[in-house]
């Protein structure tokens, strides 16, 4: 018999419960739907009562009786991930185990205590969105990919915020035991969807919340109901009355995407919540969202979404379905 994949998750003060709670409950249903598949340990500096954002949490294990072979280490994220960035026996002890680990993973914020490690050195990588922007300032020779809520660079793995955490074991589980036993997991888990790493975790009511200045937060939000309009930047830029430079420049500069990026995501959620919630066929919805073509739409969600509307409504009828 094959002996369980022995999972390992890294945690410490101020760690949100999420990133850790998540995950675990993803591989311990998938050990039980098929037992003896996967082992979860929890290790941090020392063994005992961790204090979180929220409810406490108990570590398992220190570091150093935390040895031997690792098939997946998982840094998980939270406020505290600050300080264990800078703490250099943690560091240390996570780039000595990512040497003995099939792969190493982190949640949210944990992806800058991998960085610190320098364990995403010329890889592609994500975090929390609200802090893609610092991670790519502070480590240079990371390729900081703002939109997937999940990214896989060979045998490193990092993913957006806290519930991405699960997504992204879910992910593990179908590498490892297929997708059919993922999709057993999700429902089992009550999960609505099982998402493809290349959903982006930008929604445009995100946004929203976002624009400081009147005239944009006003056009975001006729934006999100008038998605079939014309909504070029000169269009967009008569609508606020400002000039098409100055437009441009304030809607980047407040969003942190071009007009033209932010107006496709818009629609790309609109079309995918179409997809997931009724049977409109597809080019009906790709008219409603204003993509026009059926062809338009579908390259829109493979730059956003990594999938085709057709597959994204398949996987998603398919989770349903299990």
């Amino acid at each position: 018999m094959t002996a369980p994949r022995r999972v390992v998750i890294v945690a410490f003060p101020g760690i949100q419960p999420l990133d850790v709670i998540g995950p675990a409950e993803v591989f311990r249903t998938a050990g039980t739907l098929v037992p003896g598949t996967y082992t979860v340990e929890v290790a941090a500096a020392a063994r005992g009562p961790l204090p979180s954002t929220s409810v406490g949490l108990v570590a398992d294990q220190s570091f150093r009786s935390c040895r031997g072979a690792i098939d997946t280490l998982i840094v998980a994220g939270g406020p505290g991930s600050r300080d264990v960035a800078r703490d250099h026996a943690t560091v240390r002890w996570v780039r000595e185990a990512a040497t003995r680990s099939r792969r190493v993973c982190s949640v949210c914020t944990g992806a800058f205590v991998l960085a610190k490690a320098g364990l995403l050195d010329g890889h592609r990588a994500t975090t929390h969105w609200a802090s893609c922007d610092r991670l790519a300032e502070r480590y240079a020779d990371v390729t900081v990919e703002r939109d997937p809520i999940f990214v896989r660079d060979g045998n490193v793995y990092t993913s957006a915020g806290v519930t991405a955490g699960m997504d992204l074991a879910l992910a593990l589980v179908e590498e490892d035991l297929g997708r059919k036993t993922a999709l057993e997991v999700a429902r089992w888990l009550v999960l609505f969807v099982k998402r493809p790493g290349g959903q982006s975790q930008f929604s445009s009511q995100l946004a929203a919340q976002t624009a400081a200045r009147e005239p944009l937060r006003d056009l975001q939000e006729w934006i999100a109901g008038n998605l079939d309009a014309d909504l070029s930047v000169p269009a967009l830029a008569a609508r606020a009355h400002m000039s098409e430079r100055n437009f441009a420049r304030a809607f980047r500069r407040e969003l942190g995407l071009t007009p033209a990026a932010y107006v496709e995501v818009a629609r790309v959620e609109a079309a995918r919540i179409a997809l997931e919630s009724t049977g409109t066929p597809v080019d009906a919805v790709a008219l409603q969202a204003g993509f026009g073509t059926v062809e338009t739409m579908r390259r829109a969600f493979h730059r956003r979404l990594g999938v085709g509307p057709g597959e994204y409504r398949a996987r998603f009828q398919s989770s349903q379905a299990a």
